[in-house]
């Protein structure tokens, strides 16, 4: 699918993979509908993108309601006409073992909180807003991609628990709605970021992540705008369908 001149909403997008992928894309050509919770990251990520040229508009959203969801996914029709692609990037974290011990005792448990949260977030915001960018898709005879991002943790990461549940249920989302929505040309595609150099890595104590680059073949960190090229080129690959790329500087072999 061309990019330039598609209508593509992106979650997440006000800071980090989310605000780096939107500038990628609208530097494409592509017009922006940007989701966010945080207004002030949102209309920094707009700004960013209309001083390069860009086309885009900022909505609020908590994507773990569903009548928000609907609401929003309504605006952005409203404004723009057709909604050609969804980019799936929102998550959270809440770190923490299943359960932690110390001299053979049960001293902590991953709370039901930190699994729920974590599970809203990253995989029910992912089904809510998948469903209505399939259904205006559908509705208008739109021929549309929906991209999800995971990570290498949905293969399970120690101390994640709950995002690596929520990653790897993304993974099997991003299958099985390929096959479900290709009678409509609707594509799906997932990315699986390793380390990469958001903000919330870059807070790591230096310790830890220079010792997280030495574990990569690549030998550093990779970039936002690596994965923003990515998710670019699983638009514009009309073949790609259904599958996960792993960008991870080969951490993984």
């Amino acid at each position: 699918m061309e990019t330039d001149g598609r209508t593509i909403v992106v979650t997440g997008a006000g800071r980090g993979l989310g605000r780096a992928i939107s500038r990628h894309l609208a530097d494409k050509g592509a017009n922006l509908a940007l989701i966010d919770l945080n207004r002030e990251d949102l209309d920094q990520t707009r700004q960013l993108i209309s001083q390069s040229g860009g086309i885009a508009a900022s909505y609020i959203c908590d994507i773990t309601q569903e009548a928000e969801v609907e609401a929003v996914f309504k605006d952005i029709m409203a404004d723009f006409g057709a909604i050609h692609a969804l980019v799936n990037n929102a998550g959270i974290t809440r770190d923490g073992l299943l359960v932690k011990t110390e001299h053979g005792k049960v001293i902590k448990r991953m709370s039901f909180d930190q699994w729920q949260q974590v599970l809203d977030v990253n995989l029910t915001g992912t089904f809510l807003c998948g469903r209505e960018a399939a259904t205006r898709m559908i509705d208008n005879a739109t021929r549309g991609i929906i991209i999800n991002i995971s990570s290498l943790a949905w293969s399970g990461n120690v101390g994640q628990s709950n995002y690596s549940a929520a990653k790897a249920g993304i993974v099997a989302l991003t299958s099985l709605w390929a096959r479900e929505l290709a009678r409509y040309s609707i594509r799906t595609g997932a990315i699986a970021p390793g380390g990469i150099a958001t903000d919330m890595v870059m807070a790591m104590p230096e310790e830890a992540r220079k010792n997280l680059e030495t574990m990569i073949p690549a030998s550093r960190l990779g970039t936002p705008e690596e994965i923003a090229q990515a998710v670019s080129f699983i638009v514009e690959n009309d073949y790609f369908n259904g599958r996960l790329l792993e960008i991870d500087g080969g951490l993984r072999i």
